[in-house]
């Protein structure tokens, strides 16, 4: 009985056991709750196949579907104070910093770097929503400078994509101070004669849609994405009315002039690419300009 017990039951319950499935293999929409193939959800741009939800993107995935492939360089962004006021609430504020930065591998709520899209320069900043809400304090103020800065060298067109929270309360008066600077920037492009556009995606909120986020040349935002300054809530009891439903989604926005188009995330290189060559009357690709000032990092 030793072979039948020892190595025959062994088998039996191998094959009729429950198969280890990797975790990460499926992921569930959050507005149709259908559970979507991870693989098929890479295809899609983390857009829901069946209600056309457009799920929040992380840094590298938007580098990726903006420029053309293996065409865009980042930038070391300026240095700015940490922890100026030295706050804590549950935790410390260089704590937060610290815990964000080995989550994301980011230092900072921005990126910034410029590459091609569809064969034209372009300097893009895009906010990174999965470090501290994409909260705006002094280090991506800076960041928005340089972004300005390298546009106005390179002579390229300024593209931000911002998800952003609203202002970083552990900067209190630092961050709302960023909200000027920021638009300052914008004003150095303007100048300068180049286009500045803005991408809006889930959620646009607070100091980043009163200042940078609503100046553009152009303003596009994903549909459904949530755009607006304070929540419905607190607008509702200021002013003492029933606010219609949606009324800060992109859609509702557009309706009412305060965008210029609701563009799908699939469609997003071509119509920048698009609006880029009508803008900066480019007639061809520029990637073979001789004066493009050099970058410090590769991505």
């Amino acid at each position: 009985m030793s072979w039948l017990t020892e190595f025959v039951r062994p088998k039996i319950r191998n094959l009729l056991g429950k198969r280890e499935v990797p975790d990460n293999l499926w992921t569930q929409c959050g507005a149709c709750n259908q559970m979507i193939f991870v693989k098929e959800l890479e295809r899609t741009l983390k857009v829901c196949p069946y209600c056309g939800h457009h799920m929040r993107a992380l840094v590298n995935e938007r580098l990726n579907w903006t420029f053309d492939e293996g065409s865009f360089t980042r930038i070391e962004l300026p240095k700015a104070p940490v922890d100026p006021l030295g706050f804590r609430d549950q935790k410390r504020y260089t704590d937060r910093l610290k815990e964000n930065r080995g989550k994301t591998h980011l230092d900072e709520a921005l990126v910034v770097a410029h590459g091609t899209i569809t064969g034209h320069h372009a300097v893009v900043g895009i906010m990174a929503f999965e470090f501290l809400a994409g909260t705006m304090g002094a280090a991506l103020g800076e960041g928005v400078v340089a972004a300005a800065k390298l546009a106005v060298l390179q002579r390229a067109p300024l593209i931000i994509f911002t998800a952003s929270g609203g202002a970083r309360m552990q900067e209190g008066m630092i961050s709302l101070m960023q909200m000027p600077r920021t638009t300052i920037a914008v004003q150095m492009v303007r100048e300068a004669g180049l286009p500045y556009i803005v991408v809006m995606t889930d959620p646009t909120t607070g100091g980043v849609t009163a200042s940078f986020a609503m100046l553009g040349d152009i303003q596009i935002a994903e549909p459904n994405a949530l755009i607006g300054f304070a929540g419905q809530r607190v607008i509702e009891q200021t002013v003492r009315e029933t606010l219609p439903e949606g009324f800060q989604r992109a859609e509702y926005l557009l309706q009412h002039g305060m965008l210029d188009m609701v563009v799908p995330r699939g469609e997003l290189r071509e119509t920048l690419g698009r609006l880029i060559a009508l803008l900066g009357k480019l007639d061809h690709p520029v990637e073979t300009s001789q004066d493009l000032a050099p970058v410090t990092r590769a991505a």
